[in-house]
């Protein structure tokens, strides 16, 4: 086993507890709650298989409808995105990348980053939140709900991405 995957296991492990015990408390406004668990596939390289994308995150998705009671909404979401995730990846991506292609702020730049992230997360609530609602009956709280929730999440993993990743230092010539 390679120290990818148990580096990976070893987020997933730290992301589930902070969302399962911190991050589902949170209701602003009473309709905005982050998903945070879906950082886990936006970091994945750009290498990854498919297979194992879509793997990791029916994974993910299914650990966190275990542990929050939400019977398969996660699972389908994470899905979804992990699905889309190489697609956007190589959407941003500079043409000359490597192969091990890792999305951050220095290798994509903060604006390509946050729509990144922005258009992932809005994917990952857009599916959760219609299967959770399942009907248009109440449409305009559904869309407060999943662009709330987007936008919030989008911040939350911004912050986490600045707290966990070194910068790379820049030499100043005087």
């Amino acid at each position: 086993m390679s120290s990818v995957f148990f580096t990976r296991l070893s987020r997933l492990f730290i992301l589930l507890f902070f969302q399962v015990l911190v991050f589902n408390n949170i209701h602003l406004f009473g309709y905005v709650t982050p998903l945070v668990i879906g950082y886990m596939i936006v970091c994945f390289h750009r290498n990854t298989s498919r297979v194992g994308i879509l793997l990791w995150g029916f994974s993910i998705g299914l650990l966190f409808d275990i542990f929050s009671n939400t019977a398969g909404m996660a699972s389908a979401s994470c899905t979804l995105i992990a699905m889309f995730q190489p697609v956007l990846l190589n959407m941003f991506a500079p043409r000359d990348a490597a192969e091990d292609f890792t999305p951050t702020f220095d290798t994509l730049g903060f604006w390509n980053y946050f729509l990144y992230i922005l258009l992932l997360m809005f994917a990952l609530h857009g599916v959760f939140y219609l299967l959770d609602a399942f009907t248009l009956v109440d449409w305009q709280l559904t869309l407060i709900s999943i662009f709330g929730s987007s936008i919030f999440t989008t911040l939350i993993i911004i912050f986490i991405e600045l707290l966990v990743r070194p910068r790379k230092k820049t030499k100043h010539y005087a």
